[in-house]
């Protein structure tokens, strides 16, 4: 019997725990989302973190009990980044299609992500300003982003057995071209597109541009 109470008592003193893990997920996950906006515009020197406070009306304590430091919520942040594409990626299921087919629809993805969410890039290029340094101070960043080279290496392993794709090809080089054409046009559409007066923004000026980085992606491969 008195084990019974005991039981009941832990039943009722455990309960609210999930609920306080439920809002402090939900409190870092406002607070994540502020800090990309604040150090994708501001970059991270120029990034306060009053005003990550006041994106989410979630004191300054909070915000430190979190993440500790402005540059532990900044390498928080871009690891975040990072984690989102590459889950995004596991969605496209490319072991199940045919490797031509898999290795066009990741370059099509890649495109439309870089494209869709800008933020990304933004991180991407300050963080080089830096020259990674923040980001050397990662202890997940490599096991985040092997996930989409190991695909990659599949892709191109059943292509080349297959006799459809190269043989020759490092999974690491054409991830990262894949990775540089794609940003490029989210990083230098305004100065690109000034400088050459050339349309860069428009629904057709985008659409055209993915289909030649795509294309160029799909012959650089093949077998053919």
């Amino acid at each position: 019997m008195d084990r019974q109470v005991a039981l009941k008592r832990t039943n009722r003193d455990t309960k609210p725990a999930a609920p306080r893990r439920k809002d402090a997920e939900r409190t870092k996950a406002e607070i994540l989302a502020a800090a990309t906006r604040e150090f994708s515009e501001c970059g991270l020197n120029g990034a306060r973190v009053d005003n990550i406070a006041a994106r989410t009306r979630i004191n300054k304590r909070m915000i430190y009990y979190y993440f500790k430091s402005k540059e532990r919520l900044y390498i928080t942040v871009l690891e975040d980044a990072y984690r989102r594409i590459r889950e995004a990626e596991k969605q496209l299921r490319l072991d199940d299609l045919p490797p031509s087919e898999a290795i066009r629809l990741l370059a099509e993805f890649t495109f439309d992500y870089h494209w869709n969410n800008p933020q990304l890039a933004k991180l991407v290029v300050i963080e080089n300003v830096h020259k990674g340094k923040n980001l050397s101070r990662s202890n997940s960043i490599t096991g985040l982003n092997i996930s989409i080279i190991d695909a990659i290496a599949r892709v191109l392993q059943r292509g080349a057995e297959e006799g459809v794709l190269r043989a020759d090809i490092d999974p690491v080089e054409l991830h990262m071209t894949i990775s540089a054409l794609s940003l490029f046009h989210v990083t230098n559409r305004y100065t690109f597109g000034t400088v050459f007066r050339r349309d860069m923004v428009s629904e057709e000026a985008v659409a055209q541009r993915k289909k030649e980085i795509v294309d160029i992606i799909s012959r650089y491969v093949s077998a053919q």
